[in-house]
């Protein structure tokens, strides 16, 4: 690997493209300085003190949400339009149809579907946002004028991130969206080490609690490069062709079945669907009493089973009962994620089309007959595959909290989804490296 990144670095257009990529990242570092005015920066710090949905956005962010930049949002609301348009065609023939059959204008199309959606999302996180702010008293100046540029700012900030991940993804190595997210999150983890170095010089965290959780994290990140890496290759023999007067040999080839079809998405799926609601009752329910409605008393125990009877005493039931870090909502974090990692693999990878298009092209698993005995053996397989994903997922999702409450290290911020993007973007753009490399570089294919 760092062969190949010497020798990148020789390479006059490859060295271009890395300087841009690291230009882009010094105006993100420089975007997230630019804070929005008129703000109380000490409640600002209060609110954040007492939201995990806060401390998320802010973490993909690089910090541009805690200092209330004018990028703020991050990069959220475009990988939820994204997100949505990839479900979108499974769901609409028509947008299906042009995703395959429309070329690069259907892509061209598909791409500008996604920016209108983003400017939709931003604006409605920005709307919720600003909201929030203004009734806990972030904003100096609470006027509808104050509010209504504070949206224009929010939205504008995250069209600037999409339109620089374009950018990156253009004239730069990678995926210009995953780079950004990228270090966003590394960006944070020099403070964390910091902290994590303080509170050890300090005497609050004991040496064998971080040098074990250093090595559990090794070992996480390990497990990660082989679940990326991770692929089963499902054989397939070419017929023989006749073309002409001549005759084809069929050749052998394979299949790559990945390990992991779900990547992200399936914890990121499954984050929001725990944390969103709970931020929705926390910016809508005001500053009421809690009330609640007695259904039964047991004579015995004498404890009376009671449930919510405002939006107050429902937000302080999900606060209670699925705090991070506690029992069911470890449980149910890990439910979740093994449910949408079975949902999104079976939209990646349909394995009707791969038969058919096997059908088309002549080719066969040999030993398996085409149509749909290929299909029950591609999904046999693929169920197996999902299922180890899945399990494993639904572990890493839950690590962090169990890694934080057992070895007692609260300094640093081990998130799943995080190591898992930073892993991938970091093997995507050496893959994509030595692609690059490989197209300048022939004598590799001579010697084999």
């Amino acid at each position: 690997m760092f062969d190949n990144l010497r020798a990148a670095l020789l390479v006059p257009d490859i060295r271009k493209r890395i300087g841009f990529v690291l230009f882009a990242f010094a105006w993100f570092i420089f975007m997230i300085h630019v804070q929005l005015p008129d703000v109380n920066e000490q409640q600002w710090k209060n609110v954040l003190s007492q939201g995990t949905f806060y401390n998320l956005l802010g973490f993909l962010s690089g910090g541009a949400l805690q200092h209330l930049s004018i990028i703020a949002m991050g990069i959220t609301p475009y990988i939820n339009a994204s997100i949505i348009m990839q479900l979108m065609t499974v769901v609409l023939p028509q947008l299906e149809e042009l995703a395959k059959k429309g070329g690069e204008e259907g892509r061209k199309k598909i791409s500008q579907y996604t920016r209108w959606l983003t400017i939709v999302l931003a604006i409605l996180q920005a709307t919720f946002m600003s909201n929030a702010m203004k009734a806990s008293g972030v904003f100096y100046d609470r006027s509808i004028w104050f509010q209504l540029f504070a949206i224009i700012a929010f939205v504008a900030g995250t069209l600037f991130l999409m339109w620089l991940g374009e950018q990156i993804s253009d004239k730069g190595i990678g995926n210009g969206v995953s780079l950004i997210i990228f270090i966003g999150i590394v960006l944070r983890y020099p403070q964390y080490v910091a902290q994590t170095y303080a509170t050890a010089s300090a005497g609050s965290l004991s040496l064998l609690s971080l040098v074990l959780f250093v090595l559990i994290t090794i070992a996480i990140i390990i497990g990660i490069i082989f679940m990326y890496q991770g692929q089963r290759r499902v054989p397939v023999q070419q017929a023989r062709r006749v073309v002409g007067r001549k005759m084809f040999a069929g050749r052998s080839t394979y299949i790559p079945l990945r390990l992991n079809n779900a990547g992200v998405i399936s914890i990121i799926f499954a984050i929001s669907i725990l944390l969103l609601p709970q931020q929705a009752l926390n910016w809508i329910h005001g500053n009421g009493a809690a009330s609640w409605l007695n259904v039964i008393t047991f004579p015995i125990t004498k404890w009376t089973l009671q449930i919510p009877a405002n939006l107050v005493a429902l937000s302080d039931a999900i606060n209670v009962w699925f705090a991070p870090g506690t029992t069911i909502y470890n449980l149910v974090y890990f439910l979740l994620v093994v449910i949408f990692t079975f949902f999104y693999s079976s939209i990646v990878l349909n394995t009707r089309d791969v038969a058919d298009n096997l059908k088309k092209t002549g080719a066969f698993i040999p030993g398996i007959r085409p149509g749909q005995p290929t299909v029950d053996y591609l999904n046999k397989i693929l169920i197996r595959l999902t299922t180890a994903a899945a399990i494993f997922l639904g572990l890493l999702a839950v690590a962090p909290n169990i890694l934080e409450r057992g070895l007692n290290v609260t300094t640093i911020y081990l998130g799943s989804t995080s190591l898992l993007i930073v892993v991938g973007v970091a093997l995507d753009t050496i893959s994509q490296i030595e692609a690059r490399l490989a197209m300048r570089d022939y004598r590799g294919f001579i010697k084999r």
